[in-house]
C-alpha cells in the first residue's frame, strides 16, 4: 500500500466525524486535521503509530493496519469519546481484583486501619504497649494494606495493556500524576483507590473546573496535603460537641485522654497553608501564575472547615461551619465577602480554573506530555485559547492539539522518552502479552523509580527524558527488556512464544521482528546494530531459534529506538 494510498485513507476517515458531531461528542476539526496530515513530512504509516504511541501506550500486533482501515481522523474520534468503545474484554479482566471496586468505608471495614495504642516506659526504659493490639493483628492489618495497594496497581497495568479507551488511560496517568496523592501516607492506604476511580478516571476527560472540584473535595487529597487539619486559629468546639469530642478521644486514648483532651479541645488546630500553596503553584496557575505568600495565606482561610470525616474508617467530605473562617478575604485581587461559608473556596476554585495562567500552565503540561519535552509556544498559546473559550473543556484542548502541524512535525516525532511504566506497558502491548501483572513486574517498575502511586511529594512523576535517563536507569530498562523477552516474569507469555516470524537468517529474522515490535520498519543503521549485538551475543553461545528470537527481542526492546515514543 502506497503513502498515498494511506494519506488518502487517513483523510477519507475524517467524513466518520460527522456522525461523532451530530450526537455532540468531541471531534478534532476536519480542516485542521487534513492540513496538517497534509503537511507532515512524516509517511501515512509513521503519522499512525506516531498517533498509537502518544494518544495511547503504543501499537500492539496489528494496531496499525486497524487505524489504516478506520482512518486516523476516526480513531482520534474515538480516543476523545471512551463511553462509545466497547471495553467488556478489560471488564473480565479486572473482575477478579475485589478491592478496586470497594468503596473507602468498605476497605476500611475488611481491612481496619487501628490507632496504634498508646504506650509508656517499662523499667528498662523500654515501650510498655498499653493496649489490645498484637503482633498478629498488625499482621493482618498490613496484609490488608499490602493487598489494596498491590490490586490497584495490577488493575492500572491491566488497563494501560488492555483497554481500547487508551486515551483514557492516558490521561488518567496525567492527571493523577499533577493532582498526585501519596498512597503510603496513613489514611491515603484505603483513599486511593476510590481517590482515582471515581475523582480521577471519571473526570480525565471532562472540564478542567469539574476535576479540580472533585478533587479539592476528595478524602484522599484532603488528608495528603493535610487540609482536613485546617481551621480558623480562632475557631472554638461548641461546647456540646467538646464533650462528645472528649468520649470518643476516652474511648480511643484510655487514660491519656483526660491528661491531653482538654488543652486540645478549646482551640482546633490553626490554620494550613499546605493544598493552598499546592492548588496554585501545582494544580492551577504554576510557580510564576502570579499569586504571591498573601494569597496563599487568603486562599488557605478560603478553605478552612473543608474537612473529613472519621478518614481511617473511609469517611468523607464534611464542611464544618466552626471551623471556617467567615471573615472577608482578597485572592489574587478579587475581594471574598465575609459570611460566605462554603462558598468562599468555591469561588476560589472557580477564580483559578478560568485564569489565564491556569490555561497556560495546564496548555504547557498536556503539550509537554504529547508532543515535547520543551513544546512550541505556538502551540502552547493556542491550546491556552481552546481551554479559556471552552470554559476548560478537556477533551477540545486534546482535540487541539493531536490535529495541529506541530504534533505531526519531524520535530515532535519519536522523541519523547517513555516514563518507566510507560516503557513496561508498550513492550507487553507489542509483544501481545498475556499476564496477571505478577509482583515480580511491579518490582521491575519500582527498580526502574516509578513506583505506582508511590510518588511521595505533590509533584507526581516527571514527563522528561532528563528525570528518567541515566546509567543506572537503562541497565533497568534492559534488563526487563531481557527479562520479557526470556520469559523470565511469571504469570506472562508473550507472542514471542508463538511467533510466526521468518526461519531465514539473522538479517530477515531481525527485520520481522522489529517490524513486529516497533509497529513499522526501522532505518537500515537500527537493524545493522542489532545485527552486530547479536554477532556479540552468539559469541557467547545461543543454543537455538527460541533462544535467538528471544536474544534478538531482548535486543530490540532493550534498545534506544524502542524506549522513544
Amino acid at each position: 500500500m502506497t503513502s498515498q494510498t494511506l494519506s488518502r485513507l487517513a483523510i477519507c476517515g475524517l467524513i466518520t466525524l460527522s456522525l461523532y458531531a451530530a450526537r455532540g461528542d468531541a471531534a478534532p476539526p476536519k480542516e485542521e486535521l487534513a492540513r496538517s496530515l497534509s503537511a507532515s513530512p512524516l509517511s501515512a504509516e509513521q503519522q499512525i503509530v506516531h498517533a498509537l504511541n502518544r494518544i495511547g501506550y503504543g501499537p500492539r500486533p496489528g494496531d496499525v493496519e486497524k487505524v489504516k482501515s478506520l482512518g486516523l481522523g476516526a480513531y482520534i474520534s474515538q480516543q476523545l469519546n471512551p463511553e462509545g468503545i466497547d471495553d467488556s474484554g478489560l471488564d473480565e479482566r479486572l473482575a477478579g481484583l475485589e478491592t478496586i471496586h470497594m468503596s473507602s468505608q468498605e476497605l476500611a471495614g475488611l481491612y481496619p486501619q487501628r490507632p496504634r495504642p498508646a504506650s509508656n516506659k517499662g523499667p528498662a526504659g523500654q515501650e510498655k504497649n498499653q493496649g489490645p493490639e498484637s503482633p498478629a493483628m498488625k499482621a493482618e492489618e498490613l496484609k490488608g494494606i499490602r493487598k489494596i495497594a498491590v490490586e490497584l496497581q495490577q488493575a492500572k497495568t491491566l488497563r494501560a495493556i488492555y483497554s481500547e479507551r487508551q486515551l483514557q488511560e492516558v490521561m488518567t496517568d496525567f492527571w493523577f500524576n499533577h493532582f498526585n496523592v501519596f498512597m503510603a501516607k496513613g489514611a491515603d492506604r484505603i483513599l486511593t483507590t476510590e481517590y482515582e476511580r471515581e475523582v480521577i478516571r471519571a473526570n480525565a476527560l471532562g472540564t478542567f473546573q469539574r476535576l479540580l472540584v472533585a478533587t479539592a473535595k476528595s478524602p484522599a487529597m484532603l488528608f495528603y496535603l493535610d487540609n482536613w487539619l485546617s481551621a480558623d486559629p480562632n475557631a472554638r468546639f461548641p461546647e456540646q460537641l467538646r464533650a462528645s469530642a472528649f468520649r470518643r478521644a476516652q474511648n480511643s486514648m484510655g487514660g491519656n485522654a483526660a491528661a491531653q483532651f482538654p488543652a486540645k479541645a478549646r482551640r482546633p488546630r490553626g490554620l494550613n497553608e499546605n493544598y493552598a500553596r499546592e492548588l496554585m503553584e501545582l494544580h492551577t496557575l504554576g510557580v510564576d501564575g502570579g499569586y504571591t505568600q498573601n494569597d496563599v495565606t487568603e486562599v488557605a482561610r478560603c478553605f478552612t472547615g473543608w474537612t473529613l470525616r472519621n478518614p481511617r474508617q473511609g469517611g468523607g467530605f464534611q464542611f464544618v461551619e466552626f471551623l471556617h473562617d467567615n471573615g472577608e478575604k482578597t485572592v489574587l485581587g478579587r475581594r471574598i465577602p465575609a459570611g460566605g461559608g462554603m462558598k468562599d473556596g468555591e469561588a476560589v476554585l472557580q477564580l483559578l480554573s478560568e485564569h489565564p495562567s491556569t490555561a497556560a500552565f495546564i496548555s504547557t503540561k498536556l503539550c509537554r506530555r504529547f508532543v515535547s519535552d520543551n513544546p512550541p509556544e505556538t502551540l502552547v498559546r493556542r491550546c491556552a485559547d481552546t481551554f479559556l473559550k471552552t470554559k476548560g473543556d478537556i477533551r477540545q484542548v486534546l482535540a487541539a492539539i493531536f490535529t495541529s502541524r506541530e504534533f505531526y512535525s519531524r520535530e515532535a516525532y519519536h522523541t519523547k522518552i517513555k516514563k518507566p511504566f510507560e516503557l513496561v506497558v508498550s513492550a507487553l502491548r507489542a509483544t501481545e502479552a498475556e499476564t496477571t501483572v505478577p509482583p515480580k513486574l511491579l518490582l521491575a517498575l519500582r527498580t526502574m523509580g516509578e513506583t505506582l502511586y508511590g510518588c511521595q511529594p505533590p509533584t507526581g512523576y516527571p514527563d522528561t527524558a532528563d528525570s528518567w535517563i541515566n546509567a543506572g536507569a537503562l541497565l533497568e530498562r534492559v534488563n526487563f527488556a531481557t527479562a520479557l523477552a526470556r520469559r523470565q516474569l511469571p504469570a506472562t507469555r508473550t507472542r514471542l512464544d508463538r511467533t510466526n516470524v521468518s526461519t531465514a537468517g539473522n538479517s530477515r529474522l531481525i527485520a520481522d521482528l522489529s517490524r513486529e515490535l516497533l509497529g513499522q520498519t526501522p532505518p537500515n543503521s537500527f537493524l545493522l546494530e542489532i545485527e552486530k549485538q547479536l554477532k556479540d551475543a552468539e559469541g557467547e553461545g545461543i543454543a537455538g531459534r527460541p533462544e535467538r528470537v528471544a536474544t534478538i527481542a531482548g535486543l530490540i526492546l532493550g534498545s534506544p529506538e524502542f524506549q522513544k515514543r
